[in-house]
């Protein structure tokens, strides 16, 4: 999808970095913008329609980790606790959220906002891929144009009662963690990692971001820790050593979760039933710091 197309699905009228202001005042060298604002009134509110009680982003420092399959595995579990649940697939220009849980459209859309889709278990879910005419149509977007996409899905979304919204970040410290960390009220983010050193060395990048701008880091979940042999029934460490816990410990995480390579969740996925797959109790330390927040 280009800008051109896209400023007429996200109501974005300005496109490039130059023309474009991506609210996110810290970074801005415009020193004497009428516009500018303090960090606190950054801070975006729901609409009249929608009550978030926690929002909690769910973050890696690169791709190939399992971030969706992670956020896809909180937000099951959370509605499974009997919470009210939805997820916000701030992972714009490559979503895979929708497809997981085998839906296809929003709900509907008018002037009082976007009323977002409801998976087969009761999870509220906005992305990008509700809004495209195919689930492969390219989206061709630049930073401040994603930008104001996350804060629209926000903020122009019905969300209705919501007591934790996962927002399910792309890879990487750029711009759409900055504005979620910026102008969404963010309770707190789960970070995750694959098992070799130089992931987990990217873990701490983005945790140290986190900390410089005073996010609450809940917990680390470190997928493809193992996989377990269907013929020996021994566990594999294919990647290396599982190292959730000591990489937790270096940076005062105070909960970690291993979670192995399973090709059952992967083919529920693609057949749409991530809402059909239990995890069992493997991310409840996880879940129990999310359940904490005041």
């Amino acid at each position: 999808m280009t800008e051109e197309k896209a400023e007429e699905t996200a109501g974005t009228t300005e496109a490039t970095a130059d023309e474009a202001c991506a609210h996110e005042c810290s970074g801005c060298s415009v020193s004497d913008c009428g516009d500018r604002t303090s960090p606190a009134d950054r801070i975006l509110k729901p609409n009249s329609r929608s009550q978030i009680t926690h929002v909690v982003g769910v973050v890696s420092g690169k791709g190939g980790v399992g971030k969706s399959l992670v956020t896809s595995l909180l937000a099951t579990s959370m509605n499974r606790r009997g919470h009210r649940v939805g997820i916000l697939d701030a992972d714009v220009t490559g979503p895979s959220i929708p497809k997981a849980f085998g839906i296809e459209k929003i709900s509907g859309i008018d002037e009082s906002g976007i009323d977002p889709s409801i998976t087969s278990s009761g999870i509220k879910v906005i992305s990008t891929n509700l809004l495209l005419p195919t689930g492969d149509t390219p989206v061709a977007w630049r930073g401040p144009v994603i930008s104001g996409v996350i804060r629209q899905f926000f903020n122009e979304v019905n969300w209705g009662e919501v007591d934790y919204l996962f927002v399910d970040m792309p890879p990487g410290t750029s711009d759409v963690l900055l504005t979620v960390f910026q102008t969404l009220p963010i309770d707190g983010i789960v970070t995750v990692s694959a098992p070799q050193e130089l992931v987990a060395m990217i873990v701490g990048k983005a945790v140290n971001l986190a900390k410089d701008l005073e996010v609450e880091v809940l917990g680390l979940v470190e997928n493809m820790a193992y996989f377990v042999c269907d013929e020996c029934d021994k566990k594999h460490s294919v990647f290396g050593e599982p190292q959730g816990a000591e990489v937790a410990k270096r940076y005062g995480i105070p909960a970690y979760a291993t979670l192995p390579l399973d090709p059952e969740f992967a083919r529920m996925c693609d057949a749409g039933k991530a809402d059909d797959y239990d995890i069992g109790t493997a991310l409840d330390a996880i879940i129990e710091q999310i359940e904490k927040i005041g």
